[in-house]
């Protein structure tokens, strides 16, 4: 781990590893941590976002940053004579999406665990980004949301499907195994000191309310090595057996799988069933549950749908798929914003006008709206859902106007004032951002 090795040399023997990874699947590593030097830590550093919420130790990045060099050093002297220790992880939780009440739990790391963190997400990267398959979608580089369903889209609408599989798993981050998925590491990564570290990340544990929690399961969700190392183990408990089963089965079958959102397309329902009877028994494997109550099959047949005859609806990232028509004529696959999804989102648009309508001044409100809706042009944006947007744009200005005329016991707006106003400030244009095809 010497510190005289550029950030060009560092960028390169990561590249090199991904190459060798490339070249060769079952390749195996057994110096990593020499990577671990000034320049990469550096690097690493100028790219975490400053504002973010603060670990347990209440330092950011600015406060880090002060005396970055020697913390740098005296970091990478720790992690030499493997006295580096990684903090336990602050515990939040977060509202879940179009599920009131429901929270999902988020850990949030100290600023120098995540400097490390960061390496190790670069370094493991470099290794299975390579053999990683094209079914998998979530947290990758370069690929994204839109990339997955635009996939899925194409495929519905070129390759003959007669059943989905609608997969939910049961808490996946929070059930992954730590000596499984220590041992599925093992299998590439031979050097020992980052297995040690990957193994002291593992048992830092989490604090929450005041009480510190070790458990042998579970990745934080909100920890920058989190998504890769789920991805590492969804690829061998779920990606390869689909691949290995390809060739038992009577028709194509295909899986789409962002992070633990997964549908498999199937193009003969007798395989939808075995698939289906087989996977919870796969999935014990690896210590990973379904829901049963949600997880289910779907007829999802082209010719059918052409024909009259009432087919099923998927949801897959907040999209909900079906079969409808073209302009032409032709039956095609569709989507459209999740029902639940919608409902929760205007939900959390009128909480958010109701709490802070007399906190800050119209235009900083309007502002701060505007880019909310932005955002959901942004993602929601894509073909064939236009008019979904546009009706959650209208739900949504339909609330600010009544929100915006409870500031005071006096009345702001008439309609025809609130248009004129939006006239003068207008809301962001609903449009097609990502094109399916």
């Amino acid at each position: 781990m010497g510190t005289t090795e550029t950030q060009y040399s560092t960028v390169t023997k990561l590249k090199r590893i991904a190459w060798l990874s490339e070249q060769d699947s079952t390749k195996e590593f057994m110096c990593l941590m020499h990577l671990f030097n000034e320049e990469s830590l550096l690097e690493c550093y100028h790219t975490l976002d400053g504002k973010k919420a603060v670990g347990i130790d209440g330092v950011n990045k600015a406060e880090y940053g002060r005396d970055l060099e020697n913390n740098i050093k005296r970091l990478i002297a720790k992690m030499k004579n493997m006295a580096y220790r990684p903090e336990s992880v602050r515990q939040v939780l977060i509202p879940k999406e179009g599920k009131p009440g429901a929270t999902r739990p988020l850990g949030i790391s100290i600023f120098e665990d995540k400097i490390v963190q960061k390496m190790m997400q670069r370094v493991l990267e470099s290794i299975y980004e390579p053999i990683f398959l094209d079914c998998s979608f979530g947290f990758r580089p370069g690929l994204g949301c839109h990339d997955a369903i635009r996939a899925l889209q194409n495929y519905l609408h070129k390759e003959s499907v007669e059943t989905i599989i609608d997969i939910d798993l049961k808490n996946f981050f929070g059930t992954i195994d730590h000596k499984m998925l220590e041992e599925i590491l093992r299998q590439k990564v031979k050097d020992t000191k980052f297995m040690r570290y990957i193994n002291r990340m593992f048992k830092a544990g989490v604090l929450s309310d005041g009480e510190l929690k070790i458990s042998e399961e579970g990745v934080p969700q909100g920890s920058i090595c989190s998504p890769i190392l789920a991805n590492i183990f969804a690829h061998h408990a779920i990606d390869l057996w689909i691949e290995e089963i390809q060739p038992y089965c009577k028709g194509k079958v295909k899986l789409f799988r962002y992070a633990d959102d997964a549908v498999i397309c199937c193009e003969k329902q007798s395989d939808a069933m075995r698939i289906r009877e087989a996977l919870p028994k796969r999935l014990a494997k690896y210590q990973l549950q379904l829901n049963e109550e949600k997880t289910k099959l779907v007829n999802f047949n082209k010719k059918q749908a052409s024909q009259g005859i009432e087919q099923g609806t998927f949801d897959f990232l907040g999209f909900t798929f079906y079969w409808g028509k073209s302009l032409a004529g032709y039956t095609i696959p569709k989507l459209r914003t999740k029902s639940k999804t919608k409902k929760a989102k205007l939900n959390r648009v009128k909480e958010w006008w109701s709490e802070n309508r007399n906190k800050y001044s119209l235009k900083e409100l309007w502002n701060t709206f505007t880019a909310k809706l932005r955002g959901h042009i942004q993602y929601y944006g894509v073909s064939h859902n236009i008019r979904e947007v546009d009706n959650f744009i209208r739900g949504a200005v339909r609330i600010a106007f009544k929100w915006l005329n409870r500031r005071s016991q006096r009345k702001s707006f008439t309609w025809e004032q609130f248009n004129k106003f939006m006239d003068k400030f207008p809301l962001p244009k609903v449009k097609v951002v990502h094109r399916l095809f």
